[in-house]
């Protein structure tokens, strides 16, 4: 299964994404502190970036909507995958992907 886990990794996040990596889960860790970035891989889990390329990818390649991109990269709510999206890029999906287009 693949679950997003926000914020930094800190005493519950921390237990919890090691946890539900070793039971074989698919993590991403979105954390606005870089410095967290080599804890984040030492666990094993991805990182806001690598999901933001898988988004950008599907966005280019593909006529998925918007929250169908959203769920298959683990969102629950697309609103929450568009508002990441727009802080990381400065687009909102649809913008990218008209921009890309």
């Amino acid at each position: 299964m693949k679950i997003i886990v926000t914020g930094s990794l800190g005493n519950i996040s921390k237990p919890l994404a090691k946890e539900l990596i070793e039971k074989g889960h698919e993590v991403t860790v979105i954390s606005s502190s870089l410095e967290r970035k080599s804890e984040i891989e030492s666990l094993g889990a991805h990182i806001h970036e690598k999901l933001i390329e898988k988004a950008k990818e599907k966005l280019s390649t593909t006529q998925l909507s918007v929250s169908e991109i959203a769920y298959e990269l683990g969102f629950e709510h697309p609103q929450s995958f568009s508002k990441l999206f727009k802080s990381k890029t400065d687009l909102s999906p649809l913008g990218f992907r008209k921009a890309f287009n």
